[in-house]
């Protein structure tokens, strides 16, 4: 699958240069982890962005955020959302805070 440079850009200045940050390949896209912890994933649909199961209601609520699917099984705590929800400087941001929040409070691996 082919990768979206643009929103990797956009999603590494706001992710920073956090300690523990890290990026590399998966899910035909380009991952972010936080001390060993998936956090997100740019990809050329558009970015997926973990939030923890039962945290993700408030934003699969939002326009344009949706479920996100491996094949047909729901990842509950998982959302996806194109470019009308990443293209939205403040949503994307709250999404991410979102998910480093959630990430921050895991264990590091």
């Amino acid at each position: 699958m082919a990768r979206d440079p643009g929103l990797e850009e956009l999603m590494r200045e706001e992710l920073g240069g956090r300690p523990g940050l890290a990026e590399k390949s998966m899910f035909g896209g380009w991952a972010f982890t936080l001390n060993g912890n998936l956090l997100c994933c740019a990809r050329h649909d558009g970015m997926l962005i973990r939030l923890g199961k039962g945290n993700d209601g408030w934003a699969l609520a939002l326009p344009g955020v949706i479920q996100m699917l491996s094949g047909e099984r729901v990842m509950h705590g998982w959302v996806r959302g194109g470019a009308e929800v990443y293209g939205d400087d403040a949503l994307r941001q709250r999404l991410l805070d979102a998910a480093l929040a959630y990430v921050e409070s895991l264990p590091s691996k």
